[in-house]
Parts: C-alpha cells; structure tokens; sequence
C-alpha cells in the first residue's frame, strides 16, 4: 500500500491521534515538514491519501512550499487521491479548489461546540453536537461543488467535503501533551486574543480532562470513516488463481 503523506508544519501541531490510528490500522504514513524543509512533493499519487495539518502562518502569506502544497492538492483532486485537511490544511484545500479564505472576525481558540449536518453525521460517524479544539483566525468559503459538513456560532464554515475530500476547521489530532507544547509556545499570543470566542491558556488547560476524550473517540471514528476510503491492495485467498 502506498503511504499516506502527513504534512506537518509545527513541532506542537503534530498527527496525535491520527498518527495512532493509522498505526492501528496498519497503514504506512510518510511524515513530512515542508514549512522547515522549504519545498513539500508535488505528485499525489505517490500516496494513498494526503492529510495536511495546521500551521502559524495563514495561507495567504505566498511562501513557496505554499505552493507545493497547492500543487500536490490540485494534483490530488485531479486524480481523486483522497485529502485530509486540519484547520490551515482545510484553508489551503479550499484554495485549491478555488475558494476564498479571508479573517474571521474573531479568533476562535480553545474548546468550543460544533454542529454536524445529518448527511456528514452518516458519512463520518459523527454526533449532531461536538466540542472540538480550535486555533484559528482566518476563515473559508465552501468550495464550488463541496458541501457544509460542521457549522459554528462564531465561525460558520467549520467544515466541508467534496467526495473523498474531507476539510475541518479544527483539531481533532490533538493529545494533552500537544495541547500543552501549544499553549506553552504560544503563551504570549494567548495574551493577546480577544473575542467572544477566544479562551485563556488557564480555560484550555482546565478543560483538557474534561473534553479531550470525548474528543479523541470522535477522532477515531472520523479518521475510521475517512481512511476506509483508501484504496489498498487487493488480497487474493491461496489458491483463488488455480480456480
């Protein structure tokens, strides 16, 4: 089977509970770092899947392995190789396939509730409700041709999918020890937001205990429903090719 790609732009913002799944599930991943390696690969179908986490930086800034990573999604949705975007990666799949991606009006971080349209409640076995975590600022139009999976009160496109194609804005990768190694490394930013939808370091952590397992069972299942769409080798039974 061919690997997923992961493209990983933080050292705090890493595959988490994906990258368990996908261990559980068997299934080879190649772990990439374009932002620090100043380039990202180009072909998709090198891969089975292409999953892209977040980032510091917005996907308006220009940088070149920005637009590497545009050309392997655009390259990805040619030839149907199915996407996984996490908060940026959902903002850069959207620019790949033509959308608009501009600021929020607010910050939206730390925890906070989500709602799940009914046909992606099937799709992905997800509940009508979720808290999830978030770190974003900037916000996207849904796609030509996708549709809204996740809405939100302070931001209203909170997901979308376009086929085999799946984009959220949030993170449902996370583990405690990640969302501390964040909170720490961004303790001054966290200063700084403001906004209805923003929480302080000390409401993040506090609520860790609290939301992160609900969280990660959610995870699980989407990540179950989303790598059951890769294709894989075929394996034939001993003997089937006598008959």
């Amino acid at each position: 089977m061919r690997p997923v790609a992961i493209l990983q732009h933080e050292s705090a913002q890493g595959p988490g509970i994906l990258r368990e799944h996908l261990e559980q599930q068997c299934i080879p991943f190649r772990l990439l770092h374009p932002a620090l390696e100043g380039r990202a690969p180009v072909q998709a179908r090198d891969y089975s899947g292409i999953v892209v986490l977040g980032s510091n930086h917005c996907v308006n800034e220009g940088r070149p392995w920005m637009a590497d990573e545009q050309a392997l999604l655009a390259d990805a949705l040619r030839h149907d190789v199915p996407v996984l975007g996490h908060c940026f990666g959902a903002q850069m799949l959207a620019r790949a396939m033509g959308a608009r991606v501009w600021r929020n009006p607010c910050p939206n971080i730390g925890w906070s509730r989500v709602w799940v349209t009914a046909a992606a409640q099937r799709l992905m076995d997800l509940p009508r409700q979720a808290t999830l975590f978030h770190w974003h600022y900037d916000t996207f139009e849904i796609p030509r041709g996708a549709v809204r999976t996740m809405y939100g009160s302070h931001c209203l496109n909170k997901g979308f999918r376009h086929g085999r194609h799946w984009a959220f804005q949030g993170h449902m990768e996370v583990t405690a020890a990640s969302i501390a190694e964040w909170c720490a490394q961004g303790h001054d930013e966290l200063l700084l937001a403001r906004g209805p939808a923003a929480q302080t370091e000390w409401q993040i952590l506090r609520q860790i205990d609290l939301c992160l397992p609900a969280l990660q069972a959610l995870a699980q299942r989407a990540y179950g429903a989303w790598t059951a769409q890769l294709e894989r080798p075929r394996v034939f039974a001993v003997g089937s090719a006598l008959r």
